[in-house]
């Protein structure tokens, strides 16, 4: 239903706020899903909370017409060598209806932003290789770096 958005629509970035709850599980669940990880409800409600209270993590909601249709949530963290502050743009997600119409790009400018102001040196994030279509958009407003991660499996 993307003929229902038009690129006028106007897209408001703000804090995500308790009456968020259900439409944030949704895209959250999405987000979780497309990246073929299954989680406890109990895990959406904790994370939740820590976002509500701003608990080491940041949540920000993309808003069209007054509904929720993309999130983000990124934290901030020194690095080792150069004592700097960075942010890291953990989790970016935008309802399949409302892509294409710059939410997300409205999201990673207004994470960037936020770094700014906390004086970070960099704003960095990762997606899978395979994801091209969030790739498309990465490629124009930011630089691939060459590096590839690994998951060392601890339990």
């Amino acid at each position: 239903m993307k003929d229902n958005l038009t690129d006028s629509s106007t897209i408001v970035i703000a804090p995500l706020r308790e009456i968020d709850r259900q439409s944030w599980n949704v895209l959250a669940s999405s987000y979780k899903a497309f990246y073929e990880t299954e989680l406890p409800d109990s895990k959406y409600d904790e994370v939740w909370i820590r976002l509500l209270n701003a608990d080491g993590v940041h949540g920000l909601g993309a808003y069209l017409q007054g509904k929720l249709v993309g999130i983000t949530h990124y934290l901030f963290h020194s690095t080792f060598w150069d004592n700097d502050l960075s942010c890291y743009l953990q989790d970016l997600y935008v309802e399949e209806t409302a892509r294409g119409h710059g939410v997300a790009r409205a999201l990673i400018e207004a994470v960037a932003r936020s770094a700014r102001e906390r004086n970070a040196s960099k704003l960095y994030w990762q997606t899978r290789h395979n994801n091209i279509t969030a790739r498309a958009l990465y490629d124009k407003i930011a630089s691939h770096n060459g590096f590839i991660r690994y998951d060392y499996k601890l339990d």
